[in-house]
């Protein structure tokens, strides 16, 4: 029996709207992502590399009275720029949690399945690799990661050809695995702990709590102490880029479903355009300049690359589907309306795609280890994207042959 198409006027919602939009931006900022790392390694393997090298070290420094802050631009992009990604990032959870995708429980056993396998199944891969040496242990969490913007990119070449639910559950496995990556993050990669820091944090949350209950519009007034709880967190030992998830969950959404003019949407709606094309693609430019001098197959055959890369490519596909298919067959859970087993398939390898949380993640993994880490895992973690974004691709590409007619797409 033939699936009855979605109607037209329910892609017309509010949230239809919102999700063709994000779907947009993030398809175009994936894109751009990828032009950037490309980008990169070009400069870096150039006579450039030089002025590459200097760009990554321009100091940078803030001072206000006693309070002095000084670092090499690159962590400025990693420590500073990324929290406004991880706020943006804390904005959308928060959204689709109150009123979006993430909204219906029931909707979300599936997809919650399939990011759980998708975290769990690469950690034991990469494990597997690394079990004898304990600092490059430290790096299980690398092959976690979902890039959504990659992989909404690799879907922006097939957009007249999947249809919407093929989507939502992509970004719906992507936006659970981000939320999965920052517990991580919180957990298992922070430093010594400061005590007073964290206390003095504490304070600038239940002010930002206290802005949220009292319903203050103004985003100056939560820009001001979230600067002063970015510090605190910096200071902590705990990642700064944790300050950004924070902030964002403490901006007052809309009081009901009909009201999209709330301050949450407002500065989702302004931001998004800016992580997209400038905050993440400058991240990609800083991280990804790899010199492949000195690199060899060899290399990439020794238990750290290679955990990351079986990690991603395989790791990432069958925890998707095992945990997915558990679901479905234990009668759980149901495959969206207009997916197949073969459209999963394809979502489990894109979710392959790890690029930019995986960097971030190696990052802090590896760094106060040996520099060669960091060149190492990152060429894998390229590599095991651009493999999973051909073979998502591929799988997609021939289990939808034609444009989908009777499914409005975004």
């Amino acid at each position: 029996m033939e699936t009855p198409p979605i109607s037209q006027p329910a892609a017309r919602s509010p949230f239809g709207q919102n999700v063709r939009k994000f779907v947009k931006l993030e398809s175009s900022g994936g894109l751009v992502l990828m032009v950037m790392v490309a980008l990169a390694m070009l400069v870096k393997n150039s006579p450039l590399s030089d002025f590459y090298i200097h760009f990554l070290n321009i100091k940078g420094i803030v001072q206000v009275g006693a309070l002095r802050l000084e670092k090499p631009l690159f962590l400025w992009i990693n420590d500073a720029w990324m929290a406004i990604f991880f706020f943006l990032v804390g904005m959308e959870l928060k959204r689709e949690i109150l009123y979006g995708y993430l909204s219906d429980r029931s909707q979300l056993r599936l997809p919650l399945a399939a990011a759980l396998g998708g975290m769990i199944v690469p950690a034991l891969v990469y494990l597997y690799f690394n079990q004898n040496d304990p600092i490059a242990a430290h790096g299980w969490a690398i092959p976690t990661a979902t890039d959504i913007a990659f992989a909404l990119g690799v879907l922006s070449l097939l957009s007249d050809r999947i249809p919407v639910s093929l989507k939502i559950f992509l970004m719906t496995v992507a936006v659970i695995d981000d939320l999965g990556a920052i517990i991580v993050i919180a957990f298992f990669y922070t430093s010594q702990l400061s005590t007073i820091s964290m206390l003095v944090g504490a304070l600038f949350i239940a002010g930002l709590f206290t802005l949220n209950r009292l319903k203050v519009k103004h985003l100056t007034a939560y820009i001001l102490v979230g600067i002063g709880l970015w510090i605190c967190v910096l200071k902590s030992g705990v990642h700064a880029t944790l300050a950004g998830v924070i902030i964002g969950l403490m901006i007052p959404g809309r009081g009901n479903t009909g009201d999209n003019d709330s301050l949450l949407e407002h500065t989702i709606h302004q931001l998004h355009p800016w992580v997209a094309f400038a905050i993440l693609p400058m991240f990609a430019f800083v991280n990804a300049g790899i010199a492949f001098e000195g690199m060899s197959l060899q290399r990439l055959l020794e238990p750290i690359p290679s955990g990351i890369f079986m990690g991603l490519v395989l790791g990432k596909p069958v925890g998707v589907m095992l945990f997915s298919g558990m679901m479905i067959l234990l009668g759980f859970a149901k495959l969206p309306p207009h997916m197949n087993w073969s459209h999963l398939l394809g979502v489990a390898l894109l979710c392959g795609i790890g690029f930019t949380m995986s960097i971030f993640v190696g990052s802090l993994a590896f760094q106060e280890a040996d520099i060669g880490y960091a060149r190492i895992d990152r060429l894998a973690i390229i590599l095991a994207s651009l493999l999973a974004s051909v073979a998502g691709y591929l799988v997609l590409r021939l289990s939808c042959p034609k444009p989908v007619a009777n499914v409005t797409n975004l």
